[in-house]
């Protein structure tokens, strides 16, 4: 691990779960609340260790058996299937798998298949290198993050792992994915292992395609203009739906015509959901007028895309067009108070 991996006690004092409490926490899934797996909130699936396939995503040998482990530790605990996919996607962001102790960026004492440090909250060397006992504290750190269902999967894990890029482990979603299907025959797809709002790309960060075309004209694949605030929320919406490339699943008739000031009407008018609850991938939807320090809206309103959903309560809004010139028509991320976004235009299924 070549950041921070410090689990439940985070160096800069986010958050601390000591051992005792680990042990005693006990997490109730609504059914429901939004799940960091979407499609994959029943419960975990059993792993035939007499038939481990031979060789997934460029993985094989033990480090499927320690795979299965991690399976396994989640199942023991009552956690859903995208429990066990968020406990590969850390390991195989930590250590690929492998149980090993070489230590690393964050100490010289982190090991095993987390890089847990020896710092008292993930037991004994012996605990930290064995692939169940490890697991299975990592889950139940998990467990002490509030939220943790509905955050963003890479998010969730750096809340235990403490890793300095919160996106760190994003990279990892789609062969922890493939390895949990291959190991379970379970019915599991990126798009469906996803939070249930669909998003795939809070990480993505400037992915726009457009950056460089010419301001005030009519991108022909969205019907929005180049590089502004709207073109970009409806460039994320669709990569959400399963559709990043025209032809789109939604036609932006449906949006237009109008500005960003329209968009919440526009979401009322097809029965689409909206609420005053921040979830990663939402549309943050401002109404016209607003002053804040990082965002004013005139006339037009103003629309963005929740990044991320802090402990704190405040939300990261990634947007185009959300600063004055000379920065305007370009990508940035706000961070502001949640209820400063008017309201939450929630990904239809």
């Amino acid at each position: 691990m070549n950041k921070g991996s410090i689990g439940a006690v985070v160096v800069s004092g986010a958050f601390f779960v000591p051992i005792a409490l680990l042990l005693s926490i006990v997490v109730l899934l609504g059914s429901g609340s939004p799940s960091l797996a979407g499609g994959c909130e029943g419960p975990a699936v059993s792993v035939d260790y007499s038939k481990l396939p031979g060789n997934v995503a460029g993985y094989v040998g033990e480090r499927l058996k320690n795979a299965a482990a991690i399976m396994g530790a989640a199942k023991s605990l009552n956690l859903p299937k995208g429990a066990q996919v968020l406990g590969v996607q850390a390991a195989l962001g930590e250590s690929s798998l492998d149980v090993n102790a070489p230590g690393d960026a964050a100490g010289p004492d982190s090991a095993g298949l987390f890089a847990q440090r020896g710092n008292g909250a993930w037991g004994s060397y012996a605990d930290r290198m064995n692939p169940t006992v490890s697991a299975t504290n990592f889950f139940k750190a998990l467990q002490g993050v509030q939220g943790w269902e509905s955050l963003d999967p890479s998010v969730a894990i750096h809340r235990v792992q403490g890793n300095a890029d919160p996106y760190h482990y994003a990279k990892f979603a789609r062969p922890a994915i493939q390895i949990v299907t291959a190991l379970s025959g379970a019915k599991l797809t990126n798009g469906s292992c996803a939070p249930n709002t669909g998003v795939t790309t809070s990480q993505a960060g400037n992915d726009y395609p457009w950056k460089t075309s010419p301001v005030g004209t009519n991108n022909p694949a969205t019907h929005f203009n180049f590089r502004e605030c709207v073109d970009f929320a409806w460039y994320r919406f669709m990569q959400q739906v399963g559709t990043p490339d025209p032809p789109y699943k939604y036609d932006s008739l449906a949006i237009r015509p109008g500005s960003a000031s329209t968009w919440k009407a526009a979401w009322d008018r097809q029965g689409w959901a909206t609420g005053a609850k921040p979830v990663v991938g939402a549309i943050a939807w401002f109404a016209p007028y607003l002053d804040f320090a990082d965002i004013k809206t005139g006339e037009f309103g103003h629309v963005g895309v929740v990044k991320a959903v802090n402990p704190d309560g405040s939300v990261q809004v990634e947007q185009y067009n959300g600063r004055a010139a000379p920065n305007d028509h370009q990508y940035s991320v706000s961070t502001l108070p949640a209820d400063h976004v008017s309201a939450y235009l929630y990904i239809p299924k």
